[in-house]
């Protein structure tokens, strides 16, 4: 049975394959991270799962259904459903359901789920498989909405348009880290318009800058990208053969208000620790 989590604050919450820390204000996933076996995944039908408020949580700090309903919103999930299925059947078919809680879920516009970008954008984890000899078929990744300010607010509910990814992975003993964050330009959200989709590979320190989070330093090893110019000025990913696997500049660290930190990738199962200036540790309110 699984034990309820307190109101008040984001706590690091688990989940089959998976774990996530809530945004008390936003009411979204504030970073979700999970763990890819590729050597035992599984294909399992999502008929008859229904997405679902995680009892565990208090209804209040989560958006249901309610933004979904007669309109162009799609439910989009961080941790996409099919990266969770490995393991065993009975563990693979927890996960799927598990992937449709509420937690795991931020609105997408249709044009996105229905475009070619949104299949570049769910690619990316096949991508490094194809293209990378990973060592041991095994990868990590974290992904989120960006919260700003300015953010479009439809139903009394603020709607991310930015959206960020990092693929951590690695190649003959050595650990490496991409990162890539998704513009949606929202223009007249009441309207339901898409104006513009533009995915970008970037630096965790870009990505920093614009969450907030500090990612460890064995990341920013890890990260070798080098972009000179600013996003707005950069050309997109047009197709997964533009994505820059190897690159040759050691990352940079930032001080950022959030820490969140990763013990070894896989040496303990989604052992995500979500650390704030005051301390550290499972459980603690995140901003």
């Amino acid at each position: 049975m699984r034990r309820p989590w307190r109101a008040g604050g984001s706590e690091v919450i688990p989940y089959t394959h998976f774990s996530l820390t809530l945004s008390k204000k936003r009411r979204f996933s504030f970073w979700v991270g999970w763990n890819i076996d590729g050597g035992s995944l599984k294909k399992l039908s999502r008929n008859n799962i229904r997405f679902l408020k995680d009892p565990r949580l208090p209804a209040s700090t989560q958006v249901g259904n309610e933004l979904y309903e007669n309109n162009r919103l799609d439910r989009g999930h961080i941790a996409r459903r099919a990266d969770l299925l490995w393991g065993s059947l009975p563990e693979a078919q927890k996960a799927n359901t598990d992937s449709f809680f509420y937690s795991n879920i931020t609105p997408q516009m249709d044009d996105f789920n229905q475009s070619s970008k949104n299949g570049l954008w769910g690619e990316l984890e096949d991508a490094v498989f194809a293209d990378v000899d990973v060592d041991d078929l095994k990868v990590s990744v974290f992904g989120g909405p960006v919260f700003q300010d300015d953010d479009r607010t439809f139903r009394g509910v603020k709607i991310p348009r930015e959206f960020w990814k990092i693929i951590i992975f690695a190649e003959q003993g050595t650990l490496k880290a991409k990162a890539f964050l998704l513009t949606q330009n929202l223009d007249q959200l009441e309207a339901l318009d898409l104006d513009e989709l533009r995915l970008f590979q970037v630096t965790l320190g870009e990505l920093e800058e614009r969450t907030q989070l500090l990612f460890p330093a064995a990341l920013h090893k890890g990260d070798t990208l080098v972009v000179p110019e600013a996003v707005a000025d950069r050309t997109p990913l047009d197709s997964l053969a533009d994505i820059q696997w190897d690159w040759a500049l050691p990352g940079r660290s930032c001080d950022r208000r959030l820490i969140c930190s990763l013990f070894p990738l896989w040496g303990r199962e989604n052992a995500v620790i979500c650390r704030t200036r005051s301390g550290s540790g499972f459980g603690r309110s995140c901003p």
